[in-house]
């Protein structure tokens, strides 16, 4: 028995060259990131132009009021760090503060739910610290886009179709950014953002001119933006949600961010966290974000045989399936910003490690079982079943009048010439998470759902702490080699990029070819996302995986849900082979994401 090989037709072809690659999933922010290579930029100055581009043209996936995680390699160095972009819990957002509201879960939509805002803070800083251009040269791509237009893609205009009742009916400034003709936008309509324009405008502003400051002025001038905007930009926003309005529960309430929240607070780097696998180091952020649990998969996974690692079979779709079950329910359990959560030592010991594969049987398994890694007992969520919130697929958001959405992301991957190389992984402050601020053009993001209202567990909702985020970029080495990808797909982000990293590294596909491939993903798992629910030995599958398989699937007790040709996955990728050449590939699942390099 041999790995599947793959298809003999590929989408696109997977780019090779050596000047320098760039994957996104959007062909604007693909195209922006190379202009900057090609203009002489390195990979950093062009992950921050992309990225900035990525608010103003997939405003349904991320804005500058959400969040990012990144990972970043620079030349030389060894190993990559974690780029740390997602703000913490406000000083008032206590576990009792929801309860008095009546609250169970934190909601969905508005801004009750908004977090620190860490996406824009996070990119300056790596401009400052890694990047080589000046301020207002990176962020000229984006004014442009934002004062001038750009079409806007058919996701974006799908979602403010789903919401335009709630923006009509309870969020005034929404419906007039997003709406300005009373009625939704068609995609490919050109619209413009000039509030965002004028706050991007006022970052560049900020900074001194080179005779103000002795030393860098340079850096000065991007230390100047990030203050202005944590001082100046975001209090105004925090001001603005603090007038009541409506949420995802129905129920109207004002957001509790302030500005001494913005004040305290600031991005940052930390060490990456990290296992090995056939032969290749992967690099994680820590258990704050999901992360780890890709490693503890990737662990399990690794002592079987290739051919029992290939997705394209039952055998292999039914191991990944369950491993990243008890995986997840590890996650669920261990995870979080808080002194409880699982040490990763203690999470991928062998001993460990062994004991949860050996509990992968033939059968699907319909319990949610994690373990005790650190001789602890787990703290159990609600495991909320009701079939009305499931949706196996978060290729696009997920969201209905209401504001409920399942949150999707964006992602971009930039390496150079030189050997720096950026995984990112921007997301939140969607056009849907909260009222748009009028002067500023963007909403706040809604992050605090993915918190508990229960006191104990390593993900309750606590003052200062950061919600555990289900963004999870990721880098691989493997001496001169590398490899950085991602995915948007909140709980799927890094179910859909294992399927892609074995079938390159086991199966040897290329990096196109892997994408291209049909996907899988267990929904056995506690959503991230509110109304926060678990799906027993849900499954959802790609119809191109093959009748057989499926059937297969459904023989071992998978419930399968078929989610047609083309919709789950959305990886991008780039990297740099043993000989020094460069390539990169991008999903084609919604006509949106490209890659371009050469």
């Amino acid at each position: 028995m041999t790995f599947t090989p793959p298809a003999s037709f590929t989408t696109r072809p997977t780019l090779r060259g050596t000047f320098g690659m760039s994957a996104s999933t959007h062909w604007t922010a693909t195209a922006t990131a190379q202009a900057v290579l090609e203009r002489g930029g390195n990979a950093f100055d062009a992950a921050v132009a992309g990225a900035f581009v990525l608010h103003v043209v997939e405003p349904h996936l991320n804005g500058p009021g959400g969040d990012l995680v990144a990972l970043v390699r620079p030349a030389g160095a060894s190993e990559p760090v974690v780029l740390m972009g997602q703000g913490p819990a406000p000083a008032r957002a206590t576990i009792a503060h929801f309860r008095g509201r009546g609250l169970d879960l934190v909601p969905g939509a508005g801004g009750l739910a908004a977090a620190v805002p860490g996406a824009v803070d996070a990119w300056l800083l790596l401009l400052r610290d890694h990047g080589t251009w000046e301020l207002g040269d990176v962020l000229a791509y984006a004014i442009g886009y934002a004062r001038d237009g750009h079409p806007l893609v058919a996701g974006a205009a799908v979602t403010i179709a789903r919401v335009a009742a709630l923006f009509r009916d309870h969020w005034p400034s929404s419906a007039e950014r997003w709406m300005p003709q009373g009625t939704p936008p068609a995609a490919d309509s050109l619209v413009r953002n000039p509030a965002y324009a004028d706050v991007l405008e006022s970052l560049v502003a900020a900074g001194p001119r080179d005779d103000d400051v002795p030393g860098d002025g340079r850096a000065a001038r991007i230390e100047a933006a990030r203050a202005h905007w944590m001082t100046v930009v975001l209090p105004e926003a925090a001001a603005f949600i603090a007038q009541p309005h409506r949420h995802a529960d129905g129920a109207d309430h004002a957001g509790i961010l302030d500005a001494d929240d913005l004040r305290s607070w600031s991005a940052g780097f930390e060490p990456a966290v990290s296992t090995g696998f056939r032969g290749w180091d992967v690099f994680k952020a820590g258990t704050w974000s999901q992360g780890p649990a890709l490693l503890h998969t990737l662990r399990m996974l690794d002592a079987a045989d290739d051919a029992e690692l290939d997705p394209a079979t039952v055998e292999g779709a039914h191991r990944v399936l369950e491993a990243q079950k008890l995986a997840y329910a590890d996650r669920d359990a261990w995870f979080g910003d808080a002194d409880g959560a699982v040490g990763i030592e203690a999470l991928l010991a062998d001993d460990y490690v062994t004991a949860r594969r050996a509990l992968i049987g033939p059968e699907a398994s319909t319990a949610w079982h994690p373990g005790s890694p650190e001789g602890r007992a787990p703290v159990r969520p609600p495991l909320r079943t009701d079939p009305a919130h499931t949706d196996g697929s978060t290729g696009e958001p997920t969201v209905d009048r209401s504001g409920q959405t399942r949150g999707d992301t964006c992602h971009i991957d930039v390496i150079d010439r030189w050997g720096n190389v950026v995984s990112a992984t921007p997301s939140g402050g969607w056009l849907q998470s909260s009222p748009t601020v009028p002067a500023l053009g963007f909403c706040l993001g809604t992050r605090l759902q993915a918190t508990w209202l229960v006191p104990g567990h390593p993900a309750s909702l606590t003052p200062g702490r950061r919600p555990r985020t289900t963004l999870t970029p990721t880098l691989l080495s493997r001496g001169d080699e590398v490899i950085a990808l991602g995915s948007p797909g909140g709980d799927q982000q890094d179910q859909w990029q294992l399927t892609v990293l074995l079938r390159m590294l086991v199966g040897g596909y290329s990096a196109q070819e892997a994408i291209d491939a049909p996907n899988l993903h267990t929904t056995a798992l506690v959503d991230s996302f509110w109304p926060r629910t678990w799906t027993p030995a849900g499954v959802a599958v790609e119809d191109r995986l093959g009748a057989e398989v499926i059937a297969g699937l459904e023989q071992r007790g998978h419930r399968v849900r078929r989610m047609g040709e083309w919709s789950l996955g959305r990886v991008t990728a780039v990297g740099r082979g043993a000989d020094g050449t460069l390539w990169a590939a991008a999903n084609p699942r919604g006509a949106q994401g490209y890659a371009a390099g050469r």
